[in-house]
């Protein structure tokens, strides 16, 4: 057995370990939450604004991974980089890709750097990105998933060499109420909570991953727009957005503002390669005004609260996410 893993981990842990190579792991996804969990047991991370990855080291190389495994290695050609001199081969790790505008995470800027699948192209963005680890899932040829969440904090902080633009995600122990409190007021985009003895539950949505935020955001579904009447607005009006219900698209509202000149005509350009001649929502806005498109674009969408007739109020666009499915996307 690694001596790193023999020092770390208690005769009973090394009982867990199975053999693996490196390769993708499904990610672990987080149960959104209205107020922290009571009760001890619980570490908090920062929430961070950015794009869930996976790392795979391998012999040669590093290899990055979106949730829904698409390869995100020449959009980051920098944190492979680094993987690849600070991260022994045969580790896979996960966490997220942040852009940081000041000391917030920013999504709008990092969107700059999203989809781009040449690492030239990457690079001449001028968007530094930071890689925070969060997890360790793979080890020296072993499973580590089925470890405790703090034993795998402490493999994953010796194992890397946190050199830019790789960083260690900390965490705190102690009362959430409060940790929560001090992030919002921080400007934090909230808290994840995990339980400390939680296994890592590949693929799944878990309760003992909680997502506490500090301000309504989630992601929609593109399935139209509205043609702009407003004199010097080119592109569209508005975005049309919902989310999935079982297989029906239902209707969540318009966002018609958080957009660039260059946003405007960059997404006009992609909807119109996405036109259909009906709606694909079930409940389809009445709008003269209206386009319908292929609803398989996805938005990240800041608001301030839900309606009662379910609709978003004070909606703002942040941006695309290419590393989520459509069909994902529920309120």
């Amino acid at each position: 057995m690694d001596d790193l893993l023999e020092r770390l981990l208690t005769p009973a842990e090394r009982k867990l370990l199975r053999p693996a190579k490196a390769d993708f792991v499904p990610p672990m996804l987080a149960s959104p939450a209205d107020r922290p969990a009571t009760g001890d047991g619980w570490l908090y991370e920062r929430k961070l604004d950015g794009v869930r990855i996976l790392a795979v080291r391998g012999e040669q190389n590093t290899r990055l991974y979106s949730r829904i495994q698409r390869d995100n290695s020449a959009t980051f050609p920098e944190v492979v980089a680094a993987l690849n001199v600070a991260a022994p081969p045969g580790l896979v790790v996960d966490g997220e890709v942040v852009a940081f505008d000041g000391d917030a995470t920013s999504f709008g800027l990092l969107q700059q750097r999203l989809g781009i699948n040449d690492v030239r192209r990457s690079l001449a963005v001028g968007v530094p990105v930071h890689y925070f680890l969060f997890d360790v899932l793979v080890y020296s040829g072993q499973d580590l998933t089925q470890l405790p969440l703090s034993t795998r904090k402490q493999v994953l902080a010796e194992v890397v060499t946190y050199v830019d633009p790789l960083r260690f995600s900390d965490h705190r122990e102690g009362v959430g109420v409060e940790f929560l409190r001090e992030a919002c007021a921080g400007g934090w985009e909230g808290l994840i909570a995990k339980r400390a003895h939680s296994r890592y539950e590949a693929g799944r949505r878990s309760s003992h991953w909680l997502k506490l935020k500090c301000v309504r955001e989630q992601e929609f579904v593109v399935g139209g727009f509205t043609v702009s009447a407003a004199a010097g607005r080119t592109g569209f009006g508005a975005l049309l957005v919902g989310y999935y219900d079982g297989d029906d698209l239902r209707y969540a509202g318009k966002v018609g503002t958080g957009f660039d000149q260059k946003t405007l005509l960059a997404l006009r350009g992609a909807l119109d390669d996405l036109t259909l001649p009906d709606s694909p929502f079930v409940d389809a806005p009445r709008s003269k005004d209206a386009r319908w498109v292929d609803p398989i674009l996805v938005a990240q969408v800041g608001f301030t609260e839900w309606t009662r007739d379910g609709k978003l109020r004070h909606p703002r666009y942040l941006g695309l996410r290419h590393d989520k499915d459509a069909r994902d996307v529920t309120r």
